[in-house]
Formats: structure tokens, sequence, C-alpha cells
């Protein structure tokens, strides 16, 4: 495989305390083999002043650390102060920044990225926002690999990243179901969403695992792993795979994903090591392979 395939950490979507936000983030400048972070608040503002008092240092240590520094918008824009903090941001030339809502889209007036929870599903959207001035789109991770080659193809040249590793992000609501199942309405929520540091999982009336909430946002009870078809997605052209932070060592994750595309480590040794980092949930691929998200496929390549 390719030495050059870069790889991207996506911002945290978890509600996580001011101390432990900060030190992961320092340690992914100081250790992680990642290319690209994308930092900021994502799912829900009223989060924001838990991270605000830590963000210059942060910034400052990532940029010092050689990675580029990309700054994540919402994904859904609701309150007035939400557009201004919105517009704030793509009017700040020192950063490049990820719109994850339709509405940044139409206040980006500088270079940005299109994060993963815009619906590009075609290469005539994707032609579009790159003629808008997007820089980088990451392709919605419920994508199918036939799909994220079409799209390669007829645009080749273009940067497209997909999600390799992580929680799927399913859906996002005006609604706090978070908040709810904990006695809470969203207006007085307390953060409780915080005492999930991975998320609310959900079981099934027959007490299956089902969904995670977090906060606002519902993702999968699955962890996608995108590691044995990495070949294949080099291949179409993809120039980044994104890692979504969890609540884990994404630090040595990083590490896993940057061996294997390095041919230092074997698909299989590397899928072991995972489980070893990550054992909270079971491993997915099968958006990928364009069937069930939630099933494991056996990738037909090991290297």
């Amino acid at each position: 495989m390719s030495r050059t395939t870069r790889i991207t950490l996506g911002p945290v979507y978890y509600l996580w305390g001011e101390d432990k936000w900060r030190d992961f983030y320092l340690r992914v400048a100081d250790e992680a083999p990642v290319d690209r972070v994308v930092i900021g608040e994502t799912v829900c503002s009223k989060r924001s002043h838990f991270h605000q008092a830590a963000l210059a240092d942060v910034l400052e240590r990532l940029a010092a650390a050689g990675k580029e520094v990309v700054l994540s918008t919402l994904a859904l824009v609701t309150l007035d102060r939400e557009i201004k903090a919105m517009s704030a941001a793509m009017e700040d030339p020192l950063f490049p920044v990820e719109a994850n809502d339709l509405a940044a889209l139409q206040l980006a007036c500088h270079p940005h990225m299109v994060g993963p929870l815009v619906n590009v599903y075609n290469a005539p959207t994707a032609r579009l926002l790159f003629r808008r001035g997007a820089m980088t789109i990451c392709l919605p991770p419920e994508l199918p690999f036939a799909s994220v080659s079409a799209i390669c193809r007829d645009l080749p040249g273009k940067d497209f990243e997909v999600m390799a590793f992580g929680r799927l992000p399913l859906a996002i609501s005006a609604r706090c179901a978070h908040a709810r199942a904990k006695g809470r309405s969203k207006d007085n929520c307390q953060f409780v969403c915080g005492e999930e540091p991975d998320g609310l999982p959900l079981m099934t009336l027959d007490r299956q695992s089902f969904l995670v909430l977090n906060g606002v946002q519902t993702v999968s009870q699955t962890c996608q792993v995108l590691l044995g078809e990495l070949p294949d997605i080099e291949a179409a052209g993809v120039c980044g795979i994104r890692l979504s932070p969890q609540d884990c060592d994404m630090v040595r994750v990083a590490d896993v994903y940057r061996a294997v595309l390095d041919c230092q480590m074997d698909v299989g040794a590397g899928l072991a090591e995972l489980g070893r980092i990550y054992p909270s949930a079971p491993f997915s691929n099968g958006f990928h392979h364009s069937v069930e998200g939630a099933k494991w496929v056996q990738a037909l390549k090991t290297a």
C-alpha cells in the first residue's frame, strides 16, 4: 500500500470534562501518528463552555506539533447564538473549518472542508461542493464502497476521506433523548450525557444491544473498523481515512492504522490489537460491503 494516505482524527462527539478533553488532545499532539485533527463541539452547543478555557492551548500545541488543525461546526444549528458562533468561525482565517451542516456551507467564505454529517451521496453533489470551495469531503460513513469508488472515479484528483474507525453517527435531533432517558428535559439536562463518556447504550424490549445515545445524537452500537479494506480504499483514490474518537487509547488506535497502512503490521494482528484497545463495542463494516451496517464481513485481503 501507499505510504501517503492521510490519517485524520475527527472531533470528539462525546461530552468529556475539561481535564480529560485537554489531556486527550495534548497526548494526540505529542504521540499520535495523525496528520490532521478536527476539533470543536459538533453535537450540542451547550457543551462548548466545558472546553473553552483549554481550547487556545490545545490548538497551539497541536499546531506546534505539526498537525493540520481544522475547526468543526455543529451538525444541527437551531439558535441565533449558534449561527453567530458559526459565522465567527467561518470568518476566522487562522484555521480551516469543517462544515457539518448546510447552514455552515452557506456561510463559508474561505476554503473549507465538508464533514461526514453532510449527505454527499453522489458525484454531482461532491462536484458542486468542491466548486463552492471545499478542499476535502469526508464521505458519509453509511455510503457503500461501490458508491465511494464511483464518486472518486468521477472526480479524480479530488480529496476524499472515509471513516475507518469509530461508532457511526446515525442521526441528530433537536430533542435530547439522552436527557429524557435520565428523567430530564433538554433545557434542564444538567449535562447528564457527561456520565457516559462513550455514550448511553440502548436495549430492545428483549434486552438486545441496539443503538447508543450521545446527547441529541444517536450513534451505532457497533464500531466501524475498516482495516482489511484499506488497500481497496486507497486504490479507489481516497486520500485520507478518519478515526472517530472513542473512550479508549486513540493514540494506539492511530498507531495500528498507520502500521497497517505502512505494511508494518498485517490486518489480523491489527484487528486483534484493536479488540484489546477497544473491547467495549463489537466491530462492524456492513455499510462498506453494502449489507446491514451492524454486520461484520470478513475482508478478503489480509495485508
